[in-house]
């Protein structure tokens, strides 16, 4: 269930959010991300009442790790207002880089925290697409500080929702209802712009299920798969991302991206591969183990 989980979050990442924000472009950026925070407290909040008619509601029992959850919970608020600033101001193409970075530090940090090994074909696809970002912040001639800012942040959150063990749900709750008094506040004092129609209304409310949803299905991911597992399935998200920006809204593709779009889906093939090879279980070993 974790790669279903994780291919529903990337894909919704690459392709859903991304076109729905660029349908809020009347919107500033930090209203979109204050609209962001109330709506998904809402409708998780509605979610575990939900649950817990049905009697699957998880235990509610936050407890001193989880404290973790306010650091996360800044983290993917500074990530998803870069993300929006990015989105809102035609550079789409930087935040695609930023998420093709990402994976990367996903696969440091299990290696380098989590002490997650690499197996040869694995190294080699990791390898793979290093050398492609590394073409790309080349060939771009200068640090690109949006696209490190979106992997960094995000990679370090990816980190904390796996060592920090929560419901994803509740996890989720826990940290919009932390940003929560934030996002009233600036609500209040910078009201959403008059003149929104319903259609625009609509579309901030969603920015609930959008939000909320993809989260859910990552934490649920972290919980099941290796870091360095997830990091190289994140690269469908800015593929996604990528193929709308030039695709559907004219922004040009570079060589040397067109570059690394080649050489890291090589790279995801590899590991693809390496997955799919059957090996040898030893005598009285689990074989549920994530991938």
């Amino acid at each position: 269930m974790g790669l279903f989980y994780a291919l529903g979050a990337f894909l919704s990442w690459g392709l859903v959010v991304p076109v729905h924000f660029r349908l809020l472009d009347g919107v500033p950026a930090w209203g979109i991300l204050a609209h962001r925070i109330v709506w998904s407290s809402l409708f998780i909040v509605l979610l575990l009442a939900t649950l817990r008619l049905l009697r699957r509601a998880p235990r509610i029992r936050l407890e001193r790790r989880h404290g973790f959850l306010l650091l996360s919970a800044l983290l993917i608020a500074g990530n998803w207002s870069l993300y929006l600033w990015a989105v809102q101001n035609g550079r789409m193409l930087d935040a695609s880089l930023g998420y093709f970075i990402n994976p990367l530090v996903n696969v440091a940090l299990g290696a380098l925290v989590l002490r997650e090994s690499l197996r040869p074909l694995q190294l080699a696809a990791v390898a793979l697409a290093a050398i492609g970002v590394v073409a790309a912040v080349a060939a771009a001639g200068s640090l690109p500080w949006v696209a490190l800012a979106l992997a960094v942040s995000f990679a370090i959150y990816g980190l904390i929702r796996k060592l920090v063990p929560i419901d994803p749900i509740l996890g989720l709750g826990a940290e919009t209802i932390a940003l929560l008094p934030i996002a009233l506040a600036y609500l209040a004092v910078a009201p959403t712009p008059p003149g929104q129609g319903t259609g625009q209304w609509l579309l901030l409310m969603l920015t609930g299920i959008t939000t909320a949803v993809p989260l859910m299905w990552f934490a649920a991911a972290a919980s099941r798969l290796k870091l360095s597992t997830i990091g190289l399935l994140q690269y469908i998200s800015p593929t996604g991302l990528l193929v709308l920006s030039v695709l559907a809204y004219g922004e040009s593709l570079p060589p040397s991206r067109a570059l690394v779009f080649g050489l890291i889906w090589a790279g995801l093939a590899l590991y693809a591969l390496d997955a799919a090879r059957p090996r040898p279980v030893a005598l009285g070993a689990s074989t549920d183990s994530p991938a």
